[in-house]
């Protein structure tokens, strides 16, 4: 199994501008990549090519304006759960996935076992989807919730 450091070593600088300048800027032309890494543009295309086929770069996706949306309410879910062996946990994995409303879910070492963000369009709606199904996933034992009050940073970038 290769570590961070063997696969950073794998990428030089020119596969790292391409990295960055497509994290911030998906849409961008391989014209106008080429240019931000200092590339022609044939090598620039291999490159990129390269980096989607070894799974550097997963996808392009747009970015939606929630906000716009009405969907600008952010709340985070602690869950603990009543059970982690490997067969709750897969259990639980598997059911949160199919929850639109959870954003993220990431399995935490501490306190809890989750924490959810969950994006909804208002406070009722979130209770609704913490009750109805949350509470609801297998071999939930607690929840316990914070409300972000404003995003200042979103999507990584």
């Amino acid at each position: 199994m290769a570590t961070q450091e063997q696969h950073e070593s794998e990428l030089d600088q020119f596969d790292h501008r391409i990295l960055d300048a497509l994290a911030s800027d998906g849409r961008m032309s391989i014209t106008d990549l080429s240019s931000v890494v200092g590339l022609s543009k044939t090598p620039c295309q291999v490159r990129l090519r390269k980096l989607i086929d070894e799974g550097y770069i997963e996808g392009f996706h747009a970015r939606i304006n929630q906000r716009k949306l009405g969907m600008d309410h952010i709340a985070f879910a602690e869950v603990k759960l009543s059970d982690t062996k490997e067969q709750a946990l897969s259990e639980f994995n598997a059911a949160v996935r199919k929850i639109k409303e959870v954003e993220e879910c990431h399995m935490i070492a501490g306190r809890i076992d989750y924490l959810l963000k969950v994006r909804t369009s208002d406070i009722r709606k979130y209770r609704q989807v913490l009750g109805e199904k949350i509470s609801s996933l297998p071999h939930v034992a607690s929840t316990s919730t914070s409300v972000a009050m404003e995003s200042v940073k979103e999507g990584g970038i």
